[in-house]
Parts: structure tokens; sequence; C-alpha cells
């Protein structure tokens, strides 16, 4: 019974190869098949399929003899001759270099045998190929009479056709210019196999090849689609300084070995879906001028990526990394990140590495639902690592989709309380209308996501609607009222936290919303202070001092503004923030005090008092704005001086005590003959401070590693 399930398990594509005869190749076997090529797409190809080809040393004549046929057939004048060695078994060494054409490397001269196509393309390459040598013998190194730097390039003009080819020993196809496709379907390489400095002009395809011994791919290119997918790399796959101008696709590939693809330029797609690196995969110093797919990889041992490119975003949804992934110096242009969506990742046994305080910019995830476990192990990776900034900006992301989510509850379409009516209104056809009407009367959605169940809606509708969905239970009416303004004033809190501080990732960014708040009130209370009424008795400040308040507050104000627009994400939306909070409340206080008007005694004196026993710096966390009523205590505090070219700077330093719980004087409010209007406006900026005290301290929290690390790990 055992036997009968293993071979009815699926087995990889690699792994089925045909099994048939393959009588042995003679000389006059050789020649009969060369005499009568095959025709494959108007190309005349010799049939060298089928069969076992001796190569041996101990066959050295039959060698000698096939490479000399074979070559005479290859390089005749006229239309390019392709070669078929598909289902055939080559015992022995196999060097490819006997059987093309040898063009120099450098000069003018090309042989008459090529067409002006493959002239052209040809000389394309070779003036590279000078160039990179001619770089290489100055800069790096002076070749000996024992290194003699290579004269002469192979050329294959023709098809070459390897499907479910055996190569029993090594293969040399190293130094080759291929002017056509190349189709290595299954292909087996039993031993190390050289495609070193190869030129690959058209479409080449090794889908389902095992490589079991060394794969060197070094410095070649691939001027069109290369296609891997499927294959089999037991050893060693070294791909350094290569250079794939259109696509790559390695789809589902195993790596058992090390991978090398550092250096290598990708300067079409990079497809690595579904593929398995059970050794280090090393991409370092590559570079992606399309998009790089690693979903649903799986990375057993060390992924480096120091030094990478990036010029668009790389895919590693639902990929696995399970011991370290290394994105250090990693350069993401302008658009380019991480989409991490669904990514194994534990970070007891693994870890995720990069430039400190950038490489949390460059991790993306689309939703909240489904990534929570691991957003969590990422701040949790980022904090073992101390990489505080890292871990905050993972966790700013978070809180962002938290907010995102919330917004969608309160004005998303429930599917399973939704009208017929509305459903189309937000964008489904009748027929996808009515198959989810009679998919919720059977079951309730659970999330948007199982609309990919329901056969009438497709991917891309979902995708488009997927941000105006939600799925919970309907509730009556009120019920759902009361649920969507607690969860509004919920997403307000949050959002509000994420505009003034990041979520409490920034600290520059809360100090900066401060220093705004001091200019703001500083210049109220001054206004309120000395601008009391024109008639009877004037009570106004004079120009000089105006100019002072006003260019004192400029600057300020300027220097936060400057840190909001430094290190906000949207700083004119946090703008409107600040002016809503500290705004509306002021601006109804000032206008009901100058419409009253101001009839009680002192009105030749200062509302604000100062402690004169002491003048010094002052940390203010408890301090009440208005001083106390024992009379020894007024008795310390007297008003401050009007007449003074420096006292409007009091007006800042108690606008600076009451919001940031710092100043140089202790500055408050007389508790005699103040309209109720000011003391009002004087405690709401007094609790306004005591929000952002605690806002800011909980920032610093979460800024300074070592207080971070005692809070996060108890």
């Amino acid at each position: 019974m055992l036997v009968v399930s293993l071979g009815l398990w699926p087995q990889p594509a690699w792994a089925v190869v045909t099994q048939f005869d393959r009588p042995a190749l003679t000389a006059e076997l050789l020649q009969q098949r060369l005499r009568s090529p095959l025709q494959s797409d108007g190309m005349a190809v010799l049939d060298l399929s089928r069969v076992t080809i001796d190569l041996r040393p101990e066959n050295a004549a039959f060698r000698e003899q096939f490479y000399s046929l074979v070559q005479a057939q290859l390089q005749r004048p006229g239309k390019p001759v392709g070669l078929d060695l598909s289902y055939s078994q080559i015992q022995g060494d196999f060097q490819f270099s006997k059987l093309g054409l040898r063009a120099p490397l450098f000069g003018e001269s090309l042989s008459k045998l090529f067409s002006e196509a493959e002239q052209a393309q040809l000389q394309r390459d070779r003036r590279r190929l000078s160039r990179l040598s001619t770089l290489s013998r100055t800069l790096l190194a002076t070749p000996t009479a024992d290194e003699p730097v290579p004269s002469q390039l192979t050329v294959f003009r023709g098809v070459l056709m390897l499907t479910q080819t055996r190569f029993s020993n090594s293969a040399d196809f190293s130094n080759t210019f291929f002017l056509n496709r190349i189709e290595a379907i299954a292909t087996q390489f039993i031993q190390d196999v050289q495609w070193a400095q190869a030129r690959f002009s058209q479409v080449t395809d090794f889908t389902s090849t095992t490589f079991r011994g060394v794969a060197n791919f070094r410095s070649t290119i691939f001027f069109a689609k290369a296609d891997f997918d499927q294959t089999l790399f037991q050893s060693e796959a070294n791909f350094q300084s290569a250079e794939f101008q259109a696509a790559a696709g390695f789809n589902r590939v195993t790596f058992q070995k090390t991978a090398n693809l550092t250096r290598v330029q990708w300067q079409g797609a990079a497809d690595f879906a579904q593929t398995h690196w059970l050794d280090q995969a090393l991409f370092t110093r590559s570079s992606f001028a399309q998009g790089l797919f690693l979903t649903d990889a799986v990375f057993d041992k060390a992924a480096l990526f120091r030094e990478v490119r990036f010029s668009q975003p790389v895919n590693l949804r639902g990929a696995g990394i399970l011991e370290r992934a290394d994105f250090g110096y990693a350069n993401f242009a302008p658009g380019a990140y991480l989409n991490v969506a669904g990514l194994r990742f534990d970070s007891d046994r693994a870890k995720i590495v990069g430039d400190r305080g950038k490489i949390g910019h460059y991790i993306s995830v689309p939703t909240l639902q489904g990534n929570e476990n691991l957003l969590r192990e990422l701040i949790r990776n980022f904090r073992k690592l101390e990489q505080i900034p890292d871990a905050n900006q993972i966790d700013y992301t978070r809180q962002r989709l938290r907010e995102k989510e919330l917004r969608q509850q309160i004005f998303g379409v429930n599917l399973n309380a939704a009208s017929p009516t509305k459903l189309r209104q937000v964008g489904f056809s009748d027929a996808q209308v009515a198959a989810i009407v009679q998919h919720r009367n059977e079951t309730s959605f659970r999330s948007p996501a199982e609309l990919l169940s329901v056969g009438a809606v497709d991917l891309a509708t979902y995708i488009r609607l997927r941000d105006r969905l939600v799925a919970t239970s309907p509730l009556p009416p009120a019920t759902d009222a009361l649920r969507r303004i607690t969860i509004a004033a919920y997403s307000l809190w949050i959002g509000l936290l994420l505009l003034l501080s990041r979520y409490g990732t920034d600290f520059w960014l809360i100090f900066g919303v401060g220093l705004v708040g001091v200019a703001y009130f500083g210049v109220v209370f001054w206004f309120i202070d000395r601008w009391r009424r024109v008639v009877p008795t004037t009570v106004l400040p004079t120009v000089s001092e105006t100019l002072r308040v006003g260019l004192t507050a400029l600057l300020l104000a300027t220097f936060g503004l400057v840190q909001i627009f430094r290190t906000a994400d949207y700083p004119w939306i946090t703008l409107v923030s600040i002016a809503a909070i500290a705004t509306p409340v002021p601006t109804a206080l000032l206008v009901r005090l100058y419409q009253q008007g101001r009839y009680h005694p002192m009105m030749d004196t200062s509302y604000f008092t100062e402690e004169g026993t002491l003048r010094q710096l002052r940390i203010l966390i408890g301090r009440l704005p208005i001083i106390p009523r024992e009379s020894t205590f007024r008795d310390r505090y007297l008003p401050i001086l009007w007449d003074r070219r420096w006292s409007w700077l009091n007006y800042f330093d108690f606008s600076l005590n009451n919001l940031l719980r710092f100043g140089f004087n202790d500055i408050r409010l007389r508790d005699q003959h103040v309209p109720g209007l000011i003391t009002t406006l004087v405690w709401y900026q007094w609790g306004l401070g005591l929000l952002h005290i605690a806002l800011l301290l909980w920032t610093l929290s979460r800024t300074i590693p070592g207080l971070n690390l005692l809070i996060y790990f108890k």
C-alpha cells in the first residue's frame, strides 16, 4: 500500500523524465543523420536526438570525427543550421566550442558566414567584451604568458535543442554567443556545466532542468527572456555579474546549495515565486530595474540583499524567512518598498536586518487584517536588534492601518446587511449582486476576502472595491449608529496621535507642534493683557512692543513649522489639526471678552504675576496656572512690568510654562479682578499642555533605547 501511495504522490517537473532506448551513435549513423537534417520553423536542424554519444577518452577516434563532421555541417555558408540533441545521452566531457564558429574578439573583421543582422548583433557584444577585457587588464591584473587573454569567442547561429538530454560528464558552453534560441527543457547535467560569459540572443528555456554539479553562469548575458522555471540546482549556482536584459523566470526553482547572484543586472522583471533556498541566497550589489517577485519563496538560510538597488517594489508576499534577511545599505528608488504581506517570520529564530532608521520605512503591508502578528514580530525583531527607530516606524505603520480599518468600519458598506441597491451603487454588477445576496443567505461573510469565493466576483472587482467594504454581523439601526460613533471617536483619537507625534515615534514632530502652540498662545495672552480698551482710558501696547512680539512669535512658529514639515507625513493636515484644537475655543472667548468689555479694578495692572523671590530655569510639571489664595504666597507674586523693553518675553514664558511645563520664571495668573473668560482661556491652555506633556513623555519613552527596553522587556 505504501508503494502505491508513493507512486501516486505528485512529482516535480524535473523528476519526470521520459525513459526509452538510446542506440549508440556510430560513425555510419552519424553520417546518415547529418545527410538528412530536419526542418524546424523553416531552419535546417541536425538530428542527433535519442542516441547515446560516447565522447570518452577511450573513444578518442570517434570523438574527433564527431566534432569535425558536425562542425563542418554547422559552419556551412548560407542559412544557419541548428542542432538537436534532445533525449540523447552524452558520455564524456562535452566541448561545445568545437562545434561553433570562431570569431575574433578584437578588430572589425567578421566572418562572411554571418548575415547583416547577425553581424550587427555580434558586433554589439564584441565591443562590450573588448571594453571589459581592456578594463580588466588595466585595473585588475596584468596577464602572464600562462594566462593568455582570450582573443576569440564561439558563435552558434542555429537553434540548440537539449530537451531531456543527459550529460553524464562535464559540459562546456562558455564564451559562446548563441544567436538563436535554446531549448533545454528537463535537461540533466550530472556533473559541472560551464556557461560562463555566454551570450543568449533569443529566448532561453531551461525549464525543469536538473543541475547536479556546479552550474556556472558567471558573466552571462540574456538579451531575451530566460526561463528557469522548476529547475533544480543540486550544487552551487553561480550567476555572478550576469545580465538579464529581459524578463527572467525562476518560478518554483530549488537551490540546494549556495546561489550566487551577486552583481547581477536585472533589466526586466525577476520572478522567483515559490522558490526554495536551502542554502545561502546571495544578491549582494545586484540591481533590479523592474519588480522582484519572491512570492511564497522560502529561505532556509541567510538571504543577503546588501547594497542592492531596487527601482520598483519587491514582492515578499507569503515568503518565509527562517534565518536572516539582510538589506544593509540597500538603495530603494522613490516608490520602491518591500511588500511583506503574509510573510512567515518568527523573530525568535530569524531576523531581518537593514540600515538603522531606514529599513522600517521601506516595509509595507496593504491591510492590517491577516498581518497583525507579522507586524508584531517585526517590531520585536527591530527592538531585539536595538533599532528603535525602525521598530517605531513599523508600529506607526500598524496604527495607520488600524486607523484606516476603523474608517472603513465607519463608512464601509456591510456585505451582510447592505441592500442590493446599495451594492450596485458601490460598483457591483447585477449578476454580482445576485450572487452576493445568495451567498449571504446561505452563510454570512466573515471578511471581504470571501468575495473571491463567489464565482461572479472577479479579482479585479475585489481589488477595486475592497477598501469600501466590511463584513460584520447586522445590527439594529440604533445599535449600529452607536457603534459607528464609538469607532469614530477612537479613530479620531488615533488619527490625532498619528498626525501630532506619528503615534509617539517622533520627538521633533511633537516638539514642533508645541513650539507653534507656545507662539500662538503667547500672542493671545499678550493681546488680552495689553490690548484692553481704547476709551475712556487707553490701555494699548507701543508700536515697538507690538513689532517685537510679532517677530518673536514668527521665529518660534517658523522653527516649529520647520520641524513639522520635516518630520510629518502630512504636514498640512497636521497644521489643520493644530488649528482645529487651538483656535475655536480661544477665538470664541476673545470675541465674547471684547463684546462685554472690561470694567473692573486694577485695569492698569497686568493679569499675570511672577514669583519675585527667585529667577531660575524651572521644570514645572505639577504647577497650576493661578496663584494660591494664601496671603503669604500673594506677597511673593508681583505683577509683571509693562514699562520694560523685555516685558513682552513674560507672555511667551507663561505660554511655555503652561504648555511644556518648562520656563525661566514661575509666571501665573493673579486671582483677583480677572474676568472669568481669561481664566477659562488660561485653564484651557493648561489642559492642552497636560495632554501635550503626556504625549511628549510617551514619545520620549518610545524613542530613548534604554527606557524603551525597560518598558517593552519587563
